[in-house]
């Protein structure tokens, strides 16, 4: 640093205070030039961190979240394949058995998209069938066995001397439950495949899940067993007092054509075992719902009791009623109410795996998808539940 050298005009030395303001000037010229220079360097700094941050934010990082990463890989690859076909992405996938009912097969193309999997599942949980009252289970094999033992173990009193004579031995039976495909078949435009603002999942799953749903409901409740489940109605029906094993036992009417008389709900009701009746539940049509609405006991009362919070089941008798479309109407020598243990009474078996096969071929311009679920049913416990026929006593 120099200090500005100042002289008068006649040549003599300044003052000592002219010097210091000489010297203070010069002190405050160097420090703004140092605060120039540093301001520069700030400014340069904060163009390459700038920089450094659009480059790094161009090239996406991965999220933090491993499972933020692998559901956006899942989705993208599944719209990919559902929007084009493309199953590039999908071929390099690993899956993961344990968290998702999902998997490709390199020939097909076969795709289990998880989300879907679990949109159409509680679809299936919601709908109107016996479903919500039945024992479900999953299976991994193509069909699945009940073991019941129907024979109580005989037992006696013995006293100190008297020889103990032999009881009876119980008898396991075996109740098999084979797996059936059910399948549905949607389309779907490729104008619409190919807008992106249009979901696809959703679509797809509430499609089949619509169908697969009536289509179960249906089968558990009037199937024939051929290439379907065996619905309960379809099993050999007789009077509860000559009622076997293997067999499901009714109770009349009273009308042959018709449903006027109240006591015989209650009649149906003590008709099941002690045992079941704690966990039963009326399953009736709407129609019929309409008919036992109007039925009043003795003192005028009504039999049938609205929930009385939302979401909870009317009740009739005390017991919930379950609403199956699937049940018949009231009609001569029909069976158009169920009351029992279904929990007990009818098991449903089924995979967890659904599967899709996209088709761009059969239905141009349209795109098939070949959604496939395999499911069972079969009633396991021939006390757990009674009917209702309309017939005269």
């Amino acid at each position: 640093m120099t200090l500005a050298e100042t002289k008068s005009r006649t040549g003599e030395d300044v003052s000592p205070a002219a010097r210091v303001s000489a010297a203070m000037a010069g002190l405050i010229g160097d420090f703004k030039a140092m605060q120039a220079n540093i301001e520069e360097k700030l400014t340069k700094q904060e163009e390459r961190v700038t920089m450094l941050d659009r480059k790094s934010l161009t090239a996406g990082r991965p999220a933090l979240s491993n499972t933020a990463e692998v559901d956006m890989t899942h989705v993208k690859a599944f719209d990919a394949y559902i929007r084009g076909g493309d199953d590039d992405a999908l071929r390099g996938l690993e899956l993961d058995g344990k968290s998702m009912s999902s998997s490709v097969n390199a020939d097909g193309g076969y795709l289990v998209d998880p989300k879907t999997s679990d949109l159409i599942k509680s679809t299936l949980i919601s709908s109107t069938s016996i479903r919500g009252i039945a024992n479900v289970v999953t299976v991994d094999a193509s069909s699945y066995d009940v073991l019941i033992d129907r024979n109580d173990l005989g037992a006696g009193w013995a006293d100190e001397t008297t020889t103990t004579a032999e009881t009876g031995t119980p008898t396991i039976d075996r109740i098999a439950i084979p797996l059936y495909e059910l399948t549905a078949l949607p389309k779907i435009s490729q104008r619409l495949l190919d807008d992106t603002a249009f979901d696809i999942e959703a679509w797809l799953a509430g499609r089949v899940a619509d169908k697969f749903a009536r289509a179960e409901a249906a089968a558990f409740v009037t199937g024939d067993g051929a290439d379907k489940p065996t619905g309960f109605l379809t099993k050999t029906i007789v009077e509860n007092d000559s009622w076997s094993w293997g067999e499901i036992g009714y109770v009349a009417s009273g009308s042959a054509a018709g449903l006027d008389d109240a006591d015989k709900l209650i009649d149906l009701v003590y008709a099941v075992g002690a045992e079941y009746r704690q966990n039963a539940a009326f399953v009736m049509n709407s129609k019929t719902a309409g008919i036992v609405r109007s039925l009043k006991d003795q003192d005028g009362r009504h039999l049938w009791a609205d929930g009385l919070n939302q979401g909870q089941p009317s009740r009739l008798l005390g017991y919930p009623v379950v609403i199956s479309e699937d049940m018949p109407d009231v009609a001569a020598d029909a069976t158009p109410i169920a009351f029992g243990d279904f929990n007990a009474g009818y098991t449903i078996a089924e995979r967890p795996d659904l599967r899709i096969l996209r088709d761009p071929f059969s239905a141009k311009p349209h795109v098939l998808f070949y959604a496939t679920k395999r499911v069972g049913g079969d009633v396991t416990d021939y006390a757990a539940f009674k009917l209702l026929k309309c017939e005269a006593n």
